[in-house]
């Protein structure tokens, strides 16, 4: 079996002269969780939607599981980002019935649904018609839907889009049980804190090109780590350290202290900036470090484009 579970080498997708997708490739370990990031616009759903061969690329090849989509299709479970359920139906039975479409026999199909509902919290609608459930709980029916069958390899665009934080939270879980399982999942979001907080590793797309493939660690090192200080000092000396990328005075009419925002590079020990400051008895009212989130780096390598997927 190939140690990967998904494959692109050189994707490209075009509509005339637009390039939906541009010269993609990564691959996607057996039993990672990888986000698939990337502001609106960026090909994430258009890359899904060739990874399961609903269209074709214009060039380029995709293996998955080994294979093509189409020749292992009940190893896969997919959540679209359109999304509907069969209004009239019982919710086991929505779950039930996708189960039996990969393969699974309709007693066992039934007994799945029913594990499934009690395990994440709607064995109480599991009789009741969908027409019945909220949006987010139809959502949570709509992802069981697609794992019921056990799939290898899972495939959800835009899972979070439109859930309250409870339900976002039950997502995460559905996903770490997949994970917890060996099974590899792949799924796209524009909301960083989620990828951050679950994926091994990220693909980030923009203007339908890859600018980032790897893990959370080294996306964070793709920009300087900050210290915040608060102080009435003089900070000239801080900025000569090696070390220092760089230190920016802020400084509100209503406030009478500054702010300084100093960028480190990586292996710098920010401790050393709170050394120098006692040393040269420079006074200090805060002292602040972070690392860089997930959205920082987002921001930082999307640029523009990532304002209006952030405040979606």
């Amino acid at each position: 079996m190939s140690e990967s579970a998904l494959v692109l080498e050189n994707v490209v997708k075009t509509y005339g002269d637009f390039h939906a997708v541009n010269d993609v490739s990564f691959s996607v370990p057996v039993g990672s969780v990888y986000g698939f990031l990337g502001p609106n616009g960026a090909g994430k759903t258009t890359s899904i939607r060739m990874i399961l061969e609903i269209i074709k690329p214009t060039s380029g090849s995709i293996s998955v599981l080994g294979s093509n989509a189409l020749a292992v299709r009940d190893r896969i479970g997919y959540l679209p980002e359109e999304k509907g359920l069969y209004k009239k139906m019982k919710t086991w039975a929505v779950i039930a019935y996708f189960a039996t479409l990969k393969g699974v026999p309709k007693k066992k199909a039934k007994a799945v649904a029913y594990e499934l509902l009690e395990r994440y919290g709607l064995a109480d609608f599991a009789d009741k018609k969908t027409e019945a459930l909220s949006k987010g709980m139809g959502q949570k029916v709509q992802v069981l839907s697609s794992i019921a069958h056990e799939p290898e390899f899972v495939i959800l665009d835009e899972p979070f889009s439109g859930l309250d934080p409870v339900n976002q939270q039950v997502m995460e879980e559905v996903i770490q049980d997949l994970a917890k399982k060996g099974t590899t999942v792949i799924f796209s979001t524009h909301v960083m804190a989620h990828a951050e907080r679950i994926c091994e590793r990220i693909v980030l797309l923009a203007k339908g090109r890859k600018i980032f493939d790897g893990s959370i660690a080294d996306a964070r090192k793709t920009i300087p780590r900050r210290v915040k200080i608060r102080s009435g000092g003089d900070f000239a000396p801080v900025a000569e350290l090696e070390g220092v990328v760089s230190m920016d005075r802020q400084q509100e009419d209503t406030e009478s202290v500054p702010t300084y925002d100093i960028q480190i590079a990586d292996g710098f020990d920010p401790q050393l900036i709170l050394k120098l400051c006692f040393d040269k008895s420079l006074p200090l009212e805060t002292f602040e470090q972070s690392d860089p989130t997930l959205h920082d780096v987002f921001v930082h390598l999307v640029g523009p484009e990532a304002r209006e997927a952030s405040f979606r």
